[in-house]
């Protein structure tokens, strides 16, 4: 018998029919937030971070007013040892109230500052890139830098009044005070008695601080997370995970540390300090200084570069969780918003 198939077998079996590639539909093209909705959602994450953050805030606005202008003597008796024994000292005198101190005017700071840095970040970078020739969505460091810090000074030129409140009410202690004190009932009599007293424009006293401060801290933020977010992905971790935006930011957040330090001593201490009327020409100033560099070049005089690093570990120990949370806070934000959105 011969072992070829018959052609009746060979009709009998089905033969499958061919695969059809049915094309997967592409996915619907998200527009991007519109500039409110970015301004939102980078708001609503700095106020997430800054209940977090208040705290060591408080503590570090503590230690940089302490000795103020005063040589450094190692016998001489110290209000507070270092940022634990604030922490220690402050919750035993005052309460959690203590330690969040100005925790109100901090949310309204942070809406704007953070609203502004984190939702004009990238409307900004994309216009400097077309300023010169490149393609908006192009990652280019000069121009990513220059958006961090512009953008930085819209905030903090905008949230200064909120931040010279939120300082005066932090330096405040009925039990262990240092440093000018400044005795407020809340956030409206601290502003309406700044009007009173120093007028308007006293609202934005030390403001060219301010946007040093956070033109150094901006200038550092996004640029070193989005890169720390690059090599993580580029390594293997997946672009939309929480452990690349944790890594990510706390890079930031030690970056920021390290360039603002400095510059946050002479805002706080600018802030803080008392004001006097001028007897020559009449005009309400600063008792102790008259600008940042000023400030900046006593403090230097008097207490030496320890002086500017004042409250280091309590900055970071701020500055590192609000970084993280304020980033995490952002993506997280942002992509919830948009799911609702569409």
């Amino acid at each position: 018998m011969s072992s070829s198939t018959s052609p009746q077998a060979a009709l009998a079996t089905p033969t499958k029919p061919a695969p059809v590639n049915v094309p997967t539909p592409a996915k619907p093209v998200q527009a991007p937030l519109t500039l409110g909705e970015s301004f939102l959602c980078g708001g609503l994450a700095g106020c997430g971070a800054v209940t977090i953050s208040n705290i060591p805030e408080t503590m570090k606005t503590r230690l940089q007013l302490q000795g103020e202008l005063q040589r450094h003597n190692p016998g001489a008796p110290r209000v507070y040892n270092n940022v634990f024994d604030v922490f220690v000292k402050t919750w035993r005198n005052e309460g959690i109230r203590g330690l969040q101190r100005g925790l109100v005017p901090a949310y309204g700071y942070q809406i704007l500052l953070n609203g502004s840095r984190l939702g004009f970040y990238e409307p900004v970078r994309r216009t400097f890139n077309r300023a010169i020739g490149r393609n908006p969505t192009e990652g280019v460091v000069s121009t990513a830098i220059a958006a961090g810090a512009a953008t930085g000074c819209i905030g903090a030129a905008l949230g200064s009044p909120l931040f010279l409140v939120k300082a005066r009410i932090q330096a405040y202690s009925p039990a262990l005070p240092v440093g000018a004190q400044h005795y407020y009932k809340g956030s409206y009599d601290a502003l309406s008695t700044i009007v009173k007293t120093d007028g308007v424009l006293g609202l934005w006293r030390g403001v060219n601080t301010a946007i040093l401060r956070t033109a150094m801290g901006s200038s550092v933020q996004l640029p070193s997370y989005n890169l720390g977010k690059h090599y993580l992905t580029k390594w293997g971790m997946k672009d939309d995970s929480f452990w690349t935006f944790f890594l990510a930011s706390s890079l930031s957040g030690v970056c920021v540390c390290i360039m603002m330090q400095p510059a946050d001593t002479a805002l706080t201490r600018m802030y803080n300090q008392n004001t006097i009327k001028d007897p020559i020409t009449g005009k309400v100033r600063g008792a102790l200084y008259q600008s940042p560099i000023d400030c900046l070049w006593k403090t230097f005089k008097a207490e030496g570069i320890a002086g500017w690093y004042k409250g280091t570990t309590a900055h970071f120990l701020r500055i590192t969780p609000h970084t993280i949370c304020t980033l995490v806070f952002n993506e997280l934000i942002m992509a919830q918003y948009k799911k609702i959105r569409n």
